[in-house]
């Protein structure tokens, strides 16, 4: 079997979102869509089975894509980025799902979630110190929310940093750490007041090579195999008093509320482009595929199930690029995001199996592209605050 066979991608000929252009695609985000589309097709693509079965992805492939200009786009210039908007770091996430890597490779975390909580709230020391590496690939960022017994619910992280003298004393344990072993920052959750509940969280800038960092076990997943998903402890972990992002104890729980509406769009910006990509080869397929003397495609029952898949996907992106031109403006809020990352990662799902299904064996066999976009996609209905949650936020607001 090809590799062009079995990773997606580059051997597609079908499009079914041909005739349909993101709302917030610039001249300038197709040009930056473009080259990242050669970029992944040369320099990550032939690698994804090998990244799949090893467990992580190369570190090489981060400075790489810090080379070529694609992480951190939304990075000011003064900062070492591209000077771009969140737009292009969109496209780049959407090619990433066209290649099927999708989020296994946490550039979402990296440059979508950890950059921005940098940028929004650090000092300018903190800035001018970390985000150039960011932008380089010289650094990998984590964010350490969840916790073994503390998912959705941040207010009951156990996490301690005690002030010192000469700092912050921290001890505590994380885990399902996107990028954890790749991690050489972490931007961790922890509680500075513990009597203060939600105004005793602060976010605190820890330097992965600290006495007292340790890196539990690469997490063994039923999906999104090439992601480093780890357990991280720490033991008596002292950093300095200006390691609190933003300067200031007692912000973090503010700072993670702002930031989780984007969080939850970046989900569900994935999520479409998977329902995309999932359809696209699919679609290849039930057309060359035969079976009792006609293509797979032309049997009432595929045409009709797919005919109201393409619609469901279309009804999500359209939806989702309202919620992003809400974001790029700066009003999209905490419900609408909520809904946005439930009902598209929940169409993803639903979609997804169907292809598998079109698919019918070979559906199964983990050589093809949709049987692990498939696995990967069980996840997103879970990470971000699960659907669940969302479902309750929502509630809240009618």
């Amino acid at each position: 079997m090809r590799d062009s066979d079995t990773q997606g991608g580059g051997g597609m000929n079908f499009d079914f979102t041909s005739d349909y252009q993101p709302s917030w695609e610039t001249d300038d985000v197709s040009i930056f869509r473009n080259a990242a589309r050669k970029f992944l097709e040369s320099e990550f693509q032939p690698h994804i089975e090998r990244w799949t079965s090893q467990g992580f992805i190369d570190k090489a492939a981060w400075r790489a894509a810090g080379s070529g200009g694609f992480l951190c786009p939304s990075v000011p210039e003064e900062y070492g980025g591209g000077g771009g908007s969140l737009a292009h770091h969109f496209a780049w996430l959407e090619e990433l799902e066209r290649i099927t890597l999708g989020a296994a490779f946490g550039d979402a975390v990296h440059s979508g979630i950890c950059a921005h909580y940098l940028l929004e709230f650090g000092t300018e020391d903190q800035k001018r110190l970390w985000l150039p590496k960011l932008v380089s690939g010289e650094v990998v960022c984590a964010i350490g929310m969840t916790e073994p017994g503390t998912g959705s619910d941040l207010q009951s992280v156990k996490t301690r940093a005690v002030k010192q003298e000469n700092g912050f004393l921290i001890n505590g344990q994380k885990t399902f750490i996107t990028n954890g072993q790749n991690a050489d920052l972490i931007i961790l959750v922890a509680k500075t007041d513990p009597e203060a509940r939600s105004k005793g969280i602060s976010l605190i800038l820890v330097d992965m090579s600290l006495p007292g960092v340790s890196r539990g076990r690469n997490l063994e997943k039923i999906g999104m195999h090439a992601a480093d998903t780890s357990e991280l402890f720490f033991e008596d972990v002292l950093v300095d008093s200006d390691a609190i992002l933003g300067g200031e104890e007692g912000q973090g729980f503010y700072q993670l509320m702002n930031q989780l509406p984007q969080e939850r769009l970046l989900i569900a910006i994935g999520a479409v482009a998977s329902m995309e990509t999932g359809l696209d080869l699919t679609l290849e397929y039930v057309k060359s595929r035969r079976a009792f003397g006609q293509a797979i495609f032309d049997f009432q029952n595929t045409k009709h199930r797919l005919a109201e898949a393409v619609t469901e996907a279309r009804v999500a992106r359209v939806f989702i690029d309202d919620c992003v031109e809400r974001l790029l403006a700066g009003n999209l809020d905490s419900k609408v995001a909520s809904m946005a990352k439930w009902w598209a990662s929940q169409k993803q799902n639903e979609i997804l199996d169907l292809c598998v299904q079109l698919h019918g064996g070979y559906g199964y066999m983990s050589e093809y592209p949709i049987a692990r976009m498939w696995t990967d996609a069980r996840v997103q209905k879970i990470y971000g605050g699960t659907n669940e949650i969302m479902k309750e936020l929502i509630a809240r607001h009618l």
